[in-house]
């Protein structure tokens, strides 16, 4: 099995990485995560989220994976027997003391040993899977050498989870002290305020013991870019990770966007099922870059997969994201007669204008807005009002849900 694990920051973002093929998905509630400032589910949503899914054929990871203090595990208690109800395929933590307490209300439930944990040996994997773990999510600084070599030596039973796509941060395996020395705002309880990001002047550096420590530092018209790292990307490199022993490939992004969501997910699903179908004949897809380089993201990099951390930090060069295409509409119907697909707007879509379609299964397709018309069947100029139902001729067959985004 080689499952495709995207994050679910809300409903809409589920639904989009259910749609384009994600096997599972990782989410929270509104407690007890390592994205406080993601909108996540309510009580009532983790049910429905848990029931779609499972009437896909999918799978859901409710993350339980902060530190909590002693004076808040008579709320984690009360949040547990919720999830009992819930019935999530695993929970996903870090903290043994969380660990003892969901094994003690939850018996039945599978859990996931979160990066957060540290892993980076057989050793440690094995520990968390004779406690009863059924995954580890492997620290992010390994090598894909050592990786294949923790899964030499550990059972088949014991699962192994990767990060292959997304953000990384200057820490260890996701756990900063950073953000709550300078604002009080712990990382390591969810409310990470990414300061790595934030710009920084260097007035002097020196180490006592160490007077020729010399500590690189590049700076241009920005500035420094010391502790603002890159984004992981493996998208070039999937026969690499298919054959390493990794059972599931898991993309961070539960604060990105729905259209983040759903291009990811189809990119990494095409890209897998095309080396599942013929493992010796894979070729890799340029354009599947182009359609990660369309998503918001950092420039990119392959992570710790074939750098050391101590050799290559993968830090930035320049400010900022590169601003993803504008996610435009999506489709909610398609009439094989007249070949014509009615749209919900997210942006303003122009008559006359180039898009490119995206479906499941299959990269961008340029189409141009040709017919526009409202939901009364008037023919108009653009589609200027959110959510506003509109519709275009397009040459081929449109699935719902499909997107619609800017060239």
């Amino acid at each position: 099995m080689k499952e495709l694990l995207l994050p679910a920051g809300n409903f809409e973002k589920m639904t989009a990485a259910l749609r384009y093929g994600a096997d599972a998905v990782y989410l929270a509630g509104k407690t007890f995560g390592m994205r406080s400032a993601a909108a996540n589910f309510e009580n009532e949503e983790l049910f429905e989220a848990v029931k779609y899914a499972h009437s896909l054929g999918k799978k859901v990871y409710i993350t339980v994976n902060v530190t909590p203090h002693s004076d808040e595990y008579a709320a984690l208690e009360d949040y547990l027997r919720l999830l009992k109800e819930v019935s999530p395929d695993a929970l996903i933590i870090a903290d043994v003391g969380v660990f003892t307490l969901a094994k003690k209300i939850l018996p039945d439930t599978q859990i996931h040993i979160s990066t957060q944990a540290g892993a980076v040996s057989h050793a440690d994997c094995n520990f968390w899977h004779n406690l009863g773990a059924s995954r580890v999510v492997l620290a992010r600084e390994l090598p894909l050498t050592e990786i294949e070599m923790i899964r030499e030596k550990t059972p088949e039973s014991l699962e192994l989870e990767c990060f292959i796509h997304g953000s990384m941060c200057i820490s260890w395996s996701g756990r900063c002290l950073l953000s709550a020395n300078i604002n009080g705002r712990d990382a390591n309880r969810g409310g990470c305020s990414q300061p790595c990001r934030w710009n920084y002047s260097l007035y002097e550096i020196a180490e006592e013991k160490r007077p020729n420590l010399r500590f690189p530092i590049e700076e241009n018209e920005l500035g420094t870019f010391i502790m603002s790292s890159r984004d992981m990307c493996m998208i070039e490199h999937i026969p690499s990770l298919m054959r390493s022993g990794i059972t599931s490939f898991k993309i961070e992004g539960r604060m990105k966007s729905a259209y983040y969501t759903a291009v990811c997910a189809n990119t990494y699903r095409i890209a897998i099922d095309r080396y599942l179908k013929d493992p010796d004949n894979f070729t890799y897809d340029p354009l599947w870059l182009r359609e990660l380089e369309s998503v918001s993201h950092r420039e990119y990099c392959t992570g710790f997969y074939f750098d050391q951390p101590s050799d290559n930090a993968q830090t930035v060069t320049r400010d900022g994201y590169l601003v993803e295409k504008a996610y435009l509409a999506h489709a909610v119907s398609y009439d094989e007669e007249t070949g014509r697909a009615t749209f919900k707007q997210k942006n303003k879509v122009v008559s006359g204008a180039k898009i490119e379609l995206i479906t499941p299964g299959m990269v961008g397709r340029e189409i141009e807005a040709l017919d526009m018309r409202d939901e009364n069947g008037e023919a108009i100029e653009s589609a200027p009002h959110p959510f506003m139902l509109f519709s275009i001729k397009v040459p081929f067959p449109v699935k719902e849900g499909d997107i619609i985004r800017a060239v």
